[in-house]
């Protein structure tokens, strides 16, 4: 009590006194701190009951006030005296013996206020960097303490510098040597720290020692010129026994001491108060985005980083229990990392296991956006940390195993994080650890060549529906996403060489070659016996289907010897007879439906693949080994296969099937076009196509179709069914395929 009736008197006694010049009032509070320690005999009363909090805090608007008045970029008498003086060093000094009980608290908030309400660089000068350089040491030893919150604020203001002056990393990059002998020397507050303090003299006397050794003692040495002697004395006794005990440091073991800054921005990463949590990954991210190729070497290298992104995704992911439901994974909430606040009680749509899956996935939104922002050399080594540690080290055997609820479980996973990846580098990485890096044709002797890869392939046609239907739409997603080695890897480097095509040796007086640019020996499906019964109203017209089509570029001209594409559209509209349909008894629902969002899929698609550089024509002939024996690749063979067996499976699957063939479709490579959608190509013998899988599907459709009474009226109400416009109820002899 007596002391704050005695602060509040000083501040009466100021506030009558005649104002003083701010470099005299400035060293005035200076000294009334340093002389708090030659005059006290009680250093365990806490902080808040002297002045000090005052005089600080008075000495940090001066210089504000200093600021303001002088021109821009200049620097007044007081902040010469603070940097001169080495304020800052003695400040840091007392902090770390938290002398008086409190200080380390009022030291933070006085380095993080000079930091950031001062306009000057500061940090640039050796007096401010190396002293916030030793203060960040100290932040982060010990979890929970009562300065959590100013350390972290501390540490994102030299964070927030840093991002406007990335160069000056390169202050905080220390040299292992000075760091060993930082972390062996025991460091003791003598009187040499607050020597020459009180001296007005600009003229200090100072002498510097060996940057090693300053870097052990944790203090800097000047000489005093005008401080009673009697008052020195006192100083040294009431201070001769105030050393510093080491604190226990926090349980992420730092390989050294490189990059304190980030060090302990990870360690307050692990702290209990979740606020705290999230601005130290705020501050981590600000780090990893600077330019300076030193520090993202050091990020990367000599700190922890990696192991606490990749150790954290994995016991979180451990962490989910093995009973989640496939459906809850899908459709939980977007998470965006630091906002998984979650209240079990407040949610009305809680599922066991939610809480687990939303951290889990928080995590790994931070991992993405972490790597999204960091600098090249960074992001590389980061997303390669998870690729070896999460996704092959945690990830792969639960995706290898043979349960199949296990199974079922971890393919929601992966496709969860397949749909939330945005950033390139991690989804680089995350497509080689699913499909591997290889890019030359398959065969079918090397189809296991990379087992993750086979095996959930082999899952799109599993015994089991629910895990076939998870997996297909796991790739779907992955055929969405703007990565070129998708789509190369599982489809196009099996159709480079054409060797699907069987083509005759061609003479000049060949005239085989229409001009609709049929390949020699095609067949003209509109001739064909299956399609005899084709009426006009189930043909698209010509003009109609080219007024709807993408307009013609300079690259990709519309007569460029292919078939032509209403012809195509013409075929496949054609390959189910009238009386196996039912879309025209329901108004709304033919194809033409589907046309405006296809067109605009298909132009999302050429967006996508432009980067790509794609030819606009198929590879020529005289340049493909033709000789060489085809395989469609595994995916394309798993898909033809369920194809084909579409009139015997559930309805989902079917959906689901067709759904990835439809992706497929839409890429704009001339090989893909030909192959899947081209029904004249010529195929060579024991090949197959798209085409010519439906071809063999609507033969057996047809020959079925005779076995089942009363067809017609069953299949429109299945049909209507389906798009709920009938209730449910009992149907003998439904087919499955609508």
């Amino acid at each position: 009590m007596f002391s704050k009736f005695t602060s509040i008197l000083q501040h009466a006694v100021e506030a009558l006194a005649p104002s003083l010049p701010l470099q005299e009032d400035f060293v005035y509070h200076w000294k009334a701190i340093t002389h708090y320690y030659i005059e006290t005999s009680d250093d365990k009363a806490p902080v808040t009951d002297t002045n000090i909090p005052s005089h600080l805090e008075q000495m940090l608007d001066i210089l504000v006030q200093e600021e303001n008045e002088r021109e821009s970029g200049e620097t007044g008498p007081c902040m010469e005296y603070l940097l001169h003086h080495k304020i800052l060093e003695t400040l840091y000094t007392l902090g770390k013996a938290d002398c008086p009980p409190g200080m380390k608290q009022q030291v933070l908030v006085f380095y993080t206020k000079l930091l950031g309400r001062i306009r000057q660089p500061l940090l640039p000068h050796i007096n401010v960097h190396r002293p916030v350089q030793k203060l960040i040491r100290l932040c982060g030893e010990v979890l929970a303490t009562p300065t959590e919150n100013e350390e972290i604020q501390f540490l994102c203001i030299v964070c927030a510098k840093l991002k406007q002056d990335p160069y000056l990393v390169n202050f905080f990059l220390e040299n292992k040597m000075k760091s060993l002998a930082s972390k062996g020397v025991p460091s003791v507050i003598s009187e040499d720290t607050l020597k020459g303090q009180d001296s007005l003299s600009t003229d200090t006397g100072q002498s510097r020692q060996p940057e090693e050794l300053s870097g052990a003692t944790g203090m800097e040495q000047t000489e005093l010129e005008d401080e009673p002697p009697h008052q020195m004395d006192h100083l040294s006794t009431s201070l001769d026994n105030l050393s510093v005990t080491s604190l226990p440091e926090a349980s992420v073991v730092r390989p050294n001491q490189d990059y304190n800054l980030v060090n302990s921005l990870l360690n307050l990463t692990r702290s209990p108060d979740g606020r705290i949590a999230v601005k130290a990954c705020e501050g981590l991210m600000l780090l990893v985005s600077l330019p300076e190729p030193a520090a993202a070497k050091c990020l990367t290298q000599s700190t922890c980083l990696c192991e606490l992104l990749t150790d954290r995704l994995a016991s979180l992911y451990k962490a989910l229990p093995q009973s989640v439901d496939p459906l809850d994974i899908e459709t939980v909430e977007a998470i965006n990392w630091g906002l998984d606040s979650y209240s079990h009680k407040e949610d009305a749509s809680a599922f066991p296991g939610k809480r687990a899956l939303i951290s889990f996935l928080s995590w790994f939104d931070y991992c993405d956006q972490l790597i999204k922002e960091a600098q090249k050399t960074a992001a590389v080594a980061l997303a390669k940390a998870v690729h070896e540690r999460f996704f092959i080290g945690v990830m792969e055997p639960q995706l290898m195993q043979t349960s199949e609820m296990g199974i079922l479980t971890s393919t929601a996973l992966l496709h969860r994080i397949v749909r939330q990846v945005t950033s390139d580098v991690l989804l680089q990485e995350m497509v080689f650890f699913i499909l591997g890096e290889q890019r030359e044709p398959e065969t079918v002797a090397e189809i296991s060549r990379h087992p993750l890869r086979h095996r959930l392939i082999e899952h799109c046609d599993h015994i089991s529906d629910e895990i076939s239907i998870m997996t297909l739409r796991m790739f779907e997603h992955l055929l969405q996403k703007p990565n070129e080695h998708i789509l190369y890897n599982l489809v196009l480097r099996n159709l480079e060489e054409r060797n699907y095509t069987e083509c005759k040796p061609l003479c000049p007086e060949d005239k085989d070659v229409v001009e609709n640019g049929l390949i020699a020996g095609a067949v003209d499906l509109e001739e064909d016996p299956l399609f005899t019964d084709i009426s006009p109203e189930n043909t698209l017209p010509n003009q109609e289907w080219l007024s709807s089509s993408p307009p013609a570029t300079p690259d990709h001209p519309k007569n460029d010897g292919k078939t032509e594409v209403h012809k195509i559209v013409n075929s496949f509209l054609c390959l189910v007879p009238d009386d196996a349909k039912s879309s025209y008894h329901v108004e709304g629902t033919g194809y033409d439906t589907y046309l405006r969002d296809a067109h605009r899929q298909f132009r999302d698609y050429c967006a996508i693949c432009l980067r790509w550089e794609w030819p606009g024509s198929p590879k020529a002939l005289e340049k493909c080994n033709l000789e060489a024996a085809f395989f469609e690749g595994h995916f394309l063979k798993v898909l033809f296969d369920r194809m084909g067996r579409i009139l015997d499976q559930p309805y989902d699957v079917n959906l689901q099937v067709t759904s990835v063939l439809s992706r497929l479709s839409l890429f704009p490579h001339p090989h893909i076009h030909e192959y899947l959608l081209d029904p004249y190509v010529n195929l060579a013998p024991g090949c197959r196509s798209l085409f010519s899988v439906i071809v063999r599907v609507v033969g057996d459709l047809m020959l079925r179709i005779q076995r089942i009474q009363d067809f017609t009226p069953k299949l429109l109400l299945v049909r209507k069914r389906l798009l709920g416009l009938e209730p449910e109820g009992p149907l003998q002899a439904l087919p499955s395929c609508w």
